[in-house]
């Protein structure tokens, strides 16, 4: 079923590369005495790397591989022949995700573009031979440098969905309805509260072969970001919407006093969603006619509005104008390519749940690989 594939959250282990071993060796060949040192290089670590890809959705395939791993650079070797530098290990996640330390919540990384990559952890650099300590004044350097040791870290990877327009409202406003209508989604419709458990996406059509896109975040309730009913698990995927459509439907009892309600609550969250752009759509409209309609009008939040119907298409056509006006907006365009400024929050690690840590058993091989032969001359 769809609504269990949807993760963003996922806590994993991940570990880098530690460098490989420089070589203490010197040159022994039939004829060639006291042919001085030779011992290569070691391999560079491998790096832990986040990569965007668009094709990602969640971040389902990371919740089974808790322990990433990238590979050791190997030691070097005589002759000068340097280790082999350890695999990368690439974390394939969807755009909109971002890292945090788990222990601090401090944050780390952000992947917005599709084929972006970002070195989460770097591999341990390799240690030199001892050919690179050789002079005139010493010839027969009998030393080398060890590799640099891997980075470790349990890191938490949060998706905050990436939408041109986010649908805001109560349970059951009608957010579902209208993304079906405007798009090809087809999300969970149902005549009660909490219907959406995970956001749906949806690509909206416009003229000239235009289109943008929308998303719909479960229902918000008053105390949301106090943690009540879905709570902050989806208050997040807000703050990446470029506009936000706010969704109240024509039988609420006060319709300025519902707008009022999830502002705040989206305030208290984060206030900086204050900078975004909003317009408001009542929903429902086929129960109201034209004087219902005018009445209404005049108690309306000072924001671009529209009075729409799911059901009968009556001023979709009008909303998809509005959206895309204010979408193309230079006012929306500053605030949406500015948006990276919201991720760097600590992030309460506290408020979240995952299993407990495991314990990372240590590599019981050498710890710098293969043991290598030393070569030396004792009368050199």
């Amino acid at each position: 079923m769809a609504e269990t594939n949807f993760v963003d959250y996922v806590k994993i282990f991940c570990r880098s590369g530690k460098g490989g071993r420089g070589s203490t060796h010197f040159r022994r060949e039939k004829y060639i005495p006291k042919g001085g040192p030779d011992g290569g290089n070691g391999g560079d670590g491998g790096h832990i790397i986040l990569r965007g890809n668009r094709n990602y959705w969640t971040l389902l395939h990371l919740k089974f591989q808790r322990h990433i791993f990238a590979g050791h650079g190997e030691s070097g070797s005589r002759r000068n022949s340097s280790g082999k530098r350890g695999d990368s290990k690439i974390i394939e996640v969807p755009c909109g995700t971002v890292a945090y330390d788990a222990h601090t919540g401090e944050y780390l990384c952000d992947i917005t573009d599709d084929g972006q990559e970002i070195v989460l952890l770097k591999g341990g650099r390799g240690g030199l031979g001892n050919t690179n300590f050789k002079s005139a004044t010493n010839q027969a350097p009998r030393y080398s440098q060890p590799g640099e040791p891997y980075e470790e870290k349990w890191i938490i990877l949060e998706l905050k969905l990436l939408a041109d327009v986010g649908l805001v409202g109560f349970p059951n406003a009608g957010k579902s309805t209208l993304l079906s209508v405007v798009s090809a989604a087809k999300p969970k419709i149902g005549n009660y509260p909490f219907t959406t458990l995970e956001p749906n996406l949806g690509i909206v059509s416009y003229r000239e072969g235009k289109s943008f896109v929308m998303a719909d975040i479960p229902g918000i309730i008053e105390g949301a970001s106090e943690g009540k009913g879905l709570g902050l698990r989806f208050l997040r995927h807000i703050e990446r919407n470029s506009l936000l459509l706010f969704v109240v439907p024509a039988d609420a009892e006060n319709i300025h006093e519902e707008y009022n309600i999830l502002l705040n609550e989206l305030t208290k969250y984060n206030p900086e969603l204050l900078d975004k752009h909003r317009v408001l759509a009542i929903s429902k409209a086929d129960m109201l006619d034209d004087e219902l309609i005018h009445e209404i009008s005049y108690d309306l939040p000072k924001i671009p509005y529209v009075f729409i119907s799911s059901i009968t298409g009556y001023g979709i056509p009008a909303l998809k104008d509005i959206l895309w006006r204010e979408l193309n907006s230079e006012e929306t365009i500053h605030v949406s390519t500015s948006r990276e400024s919201l991720v760097h929050r600590r992030l309460d690690v506290q408020s979240l749940e995952f299993e407990p840590e495991e314990e990372i058993e240590e590599d019981l091989d050498d710890e710098y690989g293969e043991e290598e032969e030393n070569y030396y001359e004792e009368d050199f």
